[in-house]
């Protein structure tokens, strides 16, 4: 199959309000995951992967640390057409307001497309966890003749309430869609699925949020319609008027939307056979010149440690340790997706501030328990300190921390005296 011309658009979101505080600091895109990833490096490296080096970013929230990780990590050849580059929203002579929804953004970004010369856009979700090869959508998509192509996969009941839900017919075309449905009305939009899904209870088809439109199509329908948003209104109205087609995905797939689901993607990648398997396919990073990760006297169980760690733990166990993480004697983490740290403490600032713990050096003390927790980058956890998560605890927002879904999070650059207790 000729490889087609395409050009890729990764949505960056909004504010990224329920992963707070995660995204306090930071956009959705640039939050931290498995270790030594962004999000964002996940749409970009699927796009790399299947041989498209063409690619836009668009974001407007707290973009500085995206801006610096996009810029570090994706430099192409001189002799390269390749790309990858960040169009955050701006005031111009059309408008001077915050992109207003997803359509609204690729609509307010298209004139950034003029000198790139493509048939194809396809348009990606900033905050997934997946891997698809593209090519092989887009040439569904051009073999059957579509106008736009959205990616589908079957859910459950219980979570098609939160995703667009559509049907479609024997030839693969869409006939009828419904943004986030109520309970009530599901019994009428179950969907023929393989019987492996239909075992699963998944009989709904969900969109994605990943769409390949045809060139002249984008630009036409977002000219006609105005829109704001795909999923509520560019897509509904394009099922009445094109040709719009269901390429229907079976591989693993989750939104990182919520704390929750941000919590159990990244400890998911402790299991045995992961669901995401990072041995599979190359993601794509910014090249860090760390040095190998040193363990002493730590008992690790299900655990994934990144580069340039130095772990004194007693015992780590179902967790992910991020790049450059310091834990001392004693402690005993559990289910925890520890960040890590953007720099190095020099060795003498470490020796003194382990004996004053005024405050404490970053990283994770001596004889801690940790369970449950996200720790954010360059948190300074001081000694004997205990922080366990669980259903026991009401969901809140403090001055050091979070409480979400019974998941304690962690601020960046958070100082948790000796001693503490949170949750216990």
């Amino acid at each position: 199959m000729a490889q087609h011309k395409v050009v890729s658009i990764v949505l960056g979101g909004g504010r990224g309000t329920r992963l707070y505080p995660l995204t306090e600091k930071r956009s959705k895109p640039a939050v931290p995951i498995a270790g030594k990833y962004r999000l964002v490096d996940i749409p970009i490296s699927n796009c790399l992967n299947s041989g498209y080096n063409k690619i836009f970013v668009l974001t407007q929230f707290n973009s500085a640390s995206l801006n610096k990780h996009i810029k570090n990590s994706y430099n192409f050849s001189l002799f390269s057409k390749g790309f990858v580059d960040i169009l955050a929203a701006e005031q111009t002579a059309e408008g001077d307001s915050w992109f207003e929804g997803t359509a609204d953004a690729v609509r307010r970004t298209q004139k950034n497309l003029i000198n790139v010369d493509y048939d194809y856009v396809l348009i990606l979700s900033g905050d997934q966890l997946y891997q698809m090869d593209y090519s092989a959508m887009v040439d569904f998509h051009v073999e059957n003749g579509g106008d736009v192509t959205i990616a589908t996969i079957p859910v459950t009941a219980k979570d098609a309430t939160g995703f667009g839900i559509l049907k479609s017919n024997d030839a693969n075309e869409i006939t009828s869609f419904v943004e986030k449905p109520p309970k009530e009305e599901l019994p009428n939009w179950p969907s023929e699925v393989s019987e492996e899904m239909q075992q699963q209870g998944r009989n709904y088809l969900a969109s994605m949020g990943i769409y390949v439109f045809s060139k002249g199509v984008l630009k036409g329908m977002l000219e006609e319609n105005p829109g704001l948003d795909f999923g509520k209104e560019i897509i509904p109205d394009a099922i009445e008027t094109k040709k719009v087609l269901s390429y229907q995905f079976d591989g693993y797939w989750t939104d990182i939307g919520t704390i929750k689901s941000f919590f159990d993607a990244n400890i998911g990648l402790t299991d045995d056979i992961p669901d995401f398997n990072l041995f599979n396919e190359t993601v794509y990073t910014r090249a860090r010149m760390l040095p190998p990760s040193k363990i002493s006297g730590t008992t690790l169980n299900n655990t994934v440690v990144a580069d340039g760690c130095i772990l004194n733990a007693d015992k780590l166990e179902r967790s992910v340790i991020g790049v450059r993480s310091r834990i001392a004697a004693g402690t005993v983490m559990k289910a925890t997706y520890m960040m890590g740290s953007d720099y190095y403490e020099k060795l003498e600032e470490v020796l003194e501030k382990v004996s004053s713990q005024q405050p404490p050096p970053i990283g994770v003390g001596e004889r801690c328990y940790i369970e449950n927790v996200i720790l954010d980058k360059n948190c300074r956890i001081g000694n004997d300190v205990r922080i366990k998560g669980g259903p026991h605890l009401d969901d809140g927002n403090f001055y050091t921390h979070s409480i979400c879904d019974g998941i304690v999070v962690v601020k960046k650059d958070a100082v948790i005296p000796n001693g503490t207790t949170i949750g216990c």
